[in-house]
């Protein structure tokens, strides 16, 4: 599933852009792929044309990159353009919101080609520096910029959380359910209006209990919200909460371990991978490495066109559950699939504002 999803989203990208197309002292934490040359200087269309490698850079929100979840599918589509064209790609981490405005600028100050903003966190800031640097090109997921050097990317997350509501609100025992968010913020909140529609459609006696952290790059607190959430009877937990959901992981495994049934569903990327399928139920994936891939891909093959606003939802293939989901009967996945044709369809619209 994981690889149909990233190649049913790149080919929607690339079919929305070429129609779209016809007519140092910085702040944070920092990586690279590649190595600088004379070539990753060169203006875009020139590189283009000549298929020279490029210089290509991100910048994280607070998660930072290792946040196994939304900065880490980022970066993993970067490294992805690294190997397969050669060019230079970068991150910068962000410690806090200030330091987004100096490490966009910085990528301008070392000519980068194009400069991506990871979160809704950047809207403000991208929007300062596109339009006092025209002549550079960015991307910003999880949030629009209306300027014509960036391409925004967003995702019909609702759409994909209400099927992982479904999951959830038939598999829970004590009619208890979590939902443990970063800030709570649009990009965040339309996860949790997604997943109430789904749990209150297959079972309206359950109880959902919410709670936002304020962080998404402390597991301590993630940790903690859960663990109280497990003290009151919940048995099931959706965290979209990058790095701080990683503690909601820790804690349903030390509970696991100790003969409590509890479990965890992941988001952006399959989270089972990671913490592993004897506590992650089933995750939310959602298409970031795939678009950041394609759009960025785009910009190397002189496809590149600014001002362009991309919604991804469940008909692009761009949300959904993992292809593997061990923890989850056959009989709630034909549940899921007859919710998601409905949603495709249009026959079922899901709410994207919590009520």
């Amino acid at each position: 599933m994981k690889k149909r999803l990233g190649f049913m989203l790149s080919i929607v990208l690339m079919f929305a852009l070429v129609l779209s197309a016809c007519g140092g002292g910085n702040k944070g934490t920092s990586g690279t792929n590649g190595a600088a040359s004379p070539e990753a200087s060169a203006a875009p269309e020139e590189s283009a044309a000549a298929g020279a490698k490029l210089k290509i850079g991100m910048v994280t929100d607070t998660g930072g990159v290792n946040d196994k979840s939304f900065n880490q599918s980022a970066w993993d589509g970067l490294q992805k353009v690294t190997k397969d064209t050669g060019s230079e790609t970068k991150y910068l981490e962000s410690k806090g919101d200030a330091d987004m405005e100096p490490n966009l600028r910085a990528f301008i100050s070392e000519k980068y080609d194009m400069i991506w903003g990871v979160g809704f966190l950047f809207q403000d800031a991208m929007g300062k520096v596109a339009k006092d640097n025209p002549d550079s090109k960015f991307g910003i997921i999880d949030s629009a910029v209306d300027a014509p050097n960036v391409v925004s990317v967003n995702f019909a997350a609702n759409e994909g959380s209400f099927l992982v509501g479904v999951v959830a609100g038939l598999t829970t025992k004590s009619n208890k359910i979590g939902f443990v968010g970063g800030m709570e913020i649009p990009s965040v909140t339309v996860f949790e209006a997604g997943f109430n529609a789904g749990v209150a459609a297959v079972n309206p006696d359950a109880k959902i209990i919410r709670n936002y952290t304020g962080e998404f790059n402390k597991p301590d607190l993630g940790k903690a919200a859960a663990a109280v959430m497990y003290n009151d009877g919940v048995d099931v937990i959706f965290q979209v909460a990058g790095g701080t959901g990683n503690g909601v992981f820790n804690e349903a495994t030390a509970r696991k371990k100790a003969g409590q049934d509890v479990w965890v569903i992941g988001v952006d990327k399959d989270q089972s991978i990671e913490f592993g399928n004897e506590v992650t139920l089933t995750s939310m994936l959602k298409g970031v490495e795939a678009a950041i891939y394609q759009v960025s891909n785009d910009l190397i093959n002189g496809k590149w066109e600014g001002g362009k606003s991309l919604v991804l939802g469940l008909k692009d293939g761009a949300v959904g559950l993992p292809e593997n989901n061990p923890n989850v009967s056959e009989e709630i996945m034909k549940k899921v699939e007859d919710y998601k044709q409905q949603i495709i369809s249009g026959s079922l619209v899901v709410p994207a504002d919590i009520k």
